[in-house]
């Protein structure tokens, strides 16, 4: 980090001089960059801003104006101070003109009111810029060996946020795209304060590029993903007006590369950690290998899939562990076998095992017999869940995918079924079961965002209710504003409201369909 304006006050090469800051103490905490001594009233032009200029003020014109042009052209480039040696041109002290401009433009203006070499002030400012360039070179070197450490390592992201926050020293927050908290480390702090209400919090704090810093809220923020694929953010509070040191963005940015690469990584791993039947699931479920070569190796396994009906089916056990997990591996084997089937059958997640079977005509009655002979002789409960019927290997990940969401729903779906379908899960259960896909996320804050920021900014009069209920409502107007216990005109009023905001017209029902389904997954979202 570079000196401050300050700091360079209280350097002893100035302090022989005898500094007197006459104005613009606003600006004593601007960073130093370099120290550039000149007597030529035009010297703006040749600067880059962060400079601290020091003169005699001989050259300087004698006229108020010339004075006052001269000042706001330093301000105009964004010099970091000014500081005038008395005693040459200026012997009681600067022009009241010069030090009325520096104010008002908030340049520090520092007299200097005893003789004073400006070459040892030079020597110290610039020992001091080389040395935190040093240190910062220093603490990013660090910063990169110790995230490819944490990546190599495989360190969760609760690991990668706490490495974060220490080396930073200040509170780290991973988010969704729902803006809800995946992992965080309060780095000392109270975590009660710096987590509450906190979808609101994030809702305001702005990302107009992939890392960027928020000075209205004190929030730096980058985005987390690969491949193209954005999975969440990661944020860094910084409480200050100036734009954070370049190890702190170096810092984020590299936690931030560790959580990405560890899910890549994560998720890889568990495809090759599993049997030969997981990696071709797994191949399935996440493209990794083309769907000829998984026939292929299938068939090597004695196991196919060409000319035959398949589908995706999940097994799902009461209480799940992974000695469980294989134990109940074995019993899906055991009970396709007896059921006439083939397939591939492997743990999909630490929750359920996974199959996808082919099926022989007469598809319902077969896999009514499989889940018999899976029930068979267990005492605990097994929730059976499967896929839509497809008619080759190219569709299967559809009806896997499809199985795994069926699963997940189906808790919440009182149907007491022998193998449940997705007629068995109804709209919201569907939704429940998508709300950690980034892309049902992505269109909730596109259908939503404007209306939930409204509501973030204007905790007192939320509009998010008023939208519910016209809705749950039928869109019946007189309905939703006795439902609301509002008068109608105060009701039609906020209708009118949500239109502007959300830039749709509420008499449309495409319009008012996408905005239903978006608070169903809202909710879903936020069922915790």
């Amino acid at each position: 980090m570079f000196p401050t304006v300050r700091e360079v006050m209280t350097l002893d090469s100035v302090r022989i001089g005898a500094p007197r800051l006459v104005a613009g103490e606003a600006g004593l905490d601007r960073p130093v960059r370099w120290v550039h001594s000149s007597e030529v009233p035009d010297i703006a032009s040749l600067l880059r801003g962060g400079e601290l200029v020091l003169t005699t003020g001989i050259g300087l014109p004698a006229d108020d104006q010339g004075v006052r042009a001269f000042v706001n052209d330093l301000a105009g480039v964004g010099v970091a101070g000014l500081v005038v040696e008395l005693g040459r041109r200026y012997t009681t002290g600067v022009p009241k003109v010069m030090a009325a401009a520096a104010e008002k433009r908030g340049l520090p203006l520092i007299e200097l009111r005893r003789p004073t070499p400006f070459v040892p002030i030079t020597e110290a400012v610039h020992s001091l810029i080389v040395d935190s360039q040093l240190q910062e070179l220093r603490a990013t070197e660090e910063i990169h060996q110790r995230f490819t450490e944490l990546s190599v390592e495989g360190a969760d992201p609760t690991e990668v946020v706490h490495q974060a926050a220490q080396l930073s020293g200040r509170p780290v927050v991973l988010e969704n795209l729902a803006r809800q908290v995946l992992a965080y480390d309060a780095a000392g702090e109270r975590a009660e304060m710096l987590l509450d209400n906190w979808e609101q919090l994030s809702r305001q704090v702005k990302s107009p590029t992939r890392t960027s810093y928020d000075p209205d809220e004190g929030w730096l923020a980058t985005t987390v993903g690969a491949r193209g694929q954005d999975w969440g953010r990661l944020l860094m509070r910084i409480d200050g007006p100036r734009q954070p040191p370049t190890r702190l963005v170096i810092l984020l940015e590299r936690a931030a590369s560790a959580l990405a690469l560890g899910r890549l990584i994560e998720r890889d791993a568990e495809g090759l950690a599993r049997q030969l039947h997981g990696t071709l699931l797994s191949a399935l479920l996440e493209h990794s290998l083309p769907v000829d070569e998984v026939a292929l190796r299938a068939r090597a396994l004695g196991v196919t899939f060409e000319r035959r009906k398949l589908v995706g089916v999940v097994v799902r056990p009461e209480h799940a562990d992974p000695e469980v997990l294989r134990d109940l591996s074995e019993a899906v084997f055991r009970a396709m076998r007896e059921s006439g089937l083939d397939g591939l059958i492997s743990p999909l997640d630490n929750r359920a095992v996974g199959a996808l079977l082919a099926l022989k005509p007469g598809a319902d009655t077969t896999l009514k017999a499989f889940a018999s002979a899976l029930r068979r002789g267990r005492s605990d409960v097994l929730m059976i869940a499967a896929g839509s019927e497809v008619d080759g290997l190219r569709e299967a990940r559809r009806s896997l995918i499809e199985a795994r969401q069926v699963a997940q729903a189906a808790r919440h779906d009182p149907t007491a079924a022998e193998v449940h379908r997705l007629p068995n899960v109804g709209l919201a259960g569907l939704l429940y079961l998508l709300r950690d896909e980034p892309r049902l996320q992505t269109f909730v804050e596109r259908q939503l965002g404007a209306l939930l920021a409204h509501d973030a900014q204007h905790p007192r009069e939320p509009l998010l209710p008023v939208l519910r209920v016209y809705l749950e409502s039928g869109r019946n107007k007189s309905t939703a504003a006795v439902t609301a216990h509002m008068s109608r005109p105060a009701f039609y009023e906020r209708l009118a409201r949500l239109e502007r905001i959300l830039g749709v017209d509420l008499e449309s029902v495409p319009a008012c369909l996408s905005l239903h389904v978006a608070l169903l997954a809202l909710d879903a979202i936020r069922d915790t």
